[in-house]
């Protein structure tokens, strides 16, 4: 057991009988132990598998390339519409997940052979997504801004597009543009840190907070 996922669970204030136990049936499996965007993750041969993590009205195991499992119980959910590889398994109370233990192991199983086949989940491509009209206008106005958002990763891309296209009123889409034009400029995704101060470079872990106004 990871001494700094053991002090998650101590301090965890809700949730923690069903995480304890979730772990027990994971360790079980023979996955290593983690502390991984704040949240237990549980890795085979150093890539990530599952993860447990926590909501106001329940706890869930998340299976990082769920979208390759079979499913044959039908009980792994899409977290969002926009969410292409991750699954998840939502659980409200300690009972439900002892009886569904030896499930959880046989999904966790599976998973751990999908790694061992090196199989991988086929992503959408970002031309595949829409461009809102208001961001579209911003990269045919501005040479310099349609540059920089093609040398993004395409992972960052989706992110702002996802994030763009969200809104149902214009003018929050182009709140939101302007809001984010210069990170873009930056070479920097939506959740790139911008401080310096992050411990997960490039991502951003909330540092940014403790600066000094």
């Amino acid at each position: 057991m990871n001494p700094e996922v053991n002090s998650f669970f101590s301090e965890a204030k809700k949730w923690q009988p069903e995480m304890q136990k979730l772990r027990s049936i994971i360790l079980d499996c023979g996955l290593d132990e983690v502390l991984k965007w704040r949240f237990p993750c549980y890795m085979y041969k150093n890539n990530n598998l599952v993860l447990i993590h926590t909501f106001k009205e329940y706890c869930a195991l998340l299976f990082f390339k769920g979208a390759l499992l079979q499913d044959t119980d039908g009980v792994l959910l899409q977290p969002t519409e926009n969410t292409q590889s991750g699954r998840q398994i939502r659980f409200t109370s300690l009972k439900e997940i002892k009886e569904m233990e030896s499930i959880l192991k046989a999904y966790i199983f599976e998973a751990i052979e999908v790694e061992k086949l090196g199989l991988k989940v086929e992503l959408k491509k970002t031309i595949e997504y829409v461009i809102p009209d208001e961001f579209q206008i911003q990269l045919n106005k501005h040479s310099k801004l349609k540059k920089a958002f093609e040398s993004l990763t395409p992972g960052r891309q989706r992110a702002y597009l996802l994030y763009f296209s969200a809104p149902k009123q214009s003018k929050t889409i182009v709140s939101r543009i302007e809001a984010y034009k210069q990170r873009i400029l930056n070479g920097k995704g939506l959740t790139d840190c911008v401080c310096g101060l992050s411990k997960r470079m490039p991502s951003c872990d909330g540092s940014h907070k403790f600066l000094k106004k």
